[in-house]
């Protein structure tokens, strides 16, 4: 079964990679803005906040192997989020 979809790199984009990383060839551009953000705590991923800014400049959860599958795991939750009303 084929999943290229799954992953993208943009090797000539000014900030490549984004991340501080050891392993660039498999760094996966594809949500190169986390759609997990709005999660805060509960996204599962390596941040900080830093004058009540979630900063998620240590986390490389989405640009790594599996990022699709991780990212998609926690859309429902964004989708729950995402429809409330105020």
């Amino acid at each position: 079964m084929r999943e290229n979809f799954k992953f993208n790199q943009n090797s000539k984009c000014e900030y490549f990679p984004c991340h501080k990383v050891a392993d660039q060839e498999n760094f996966n551009c594809l949500f190169c803005f986390c759609p997990l953000y709005m999660l805060k705590d509960k996204c599962g991923g390596n941040f900080t906040y830093n004058n009540g800014v979630k900063d998620c400049s240590g986390c490389t959860i989405p640009h790594g192997k599996g990022a699709y599958d991780y990212v998609m795991s926690k859309m429902n939750e964004v989708i729950r989020i995402g429809s409330e009303r105020e």
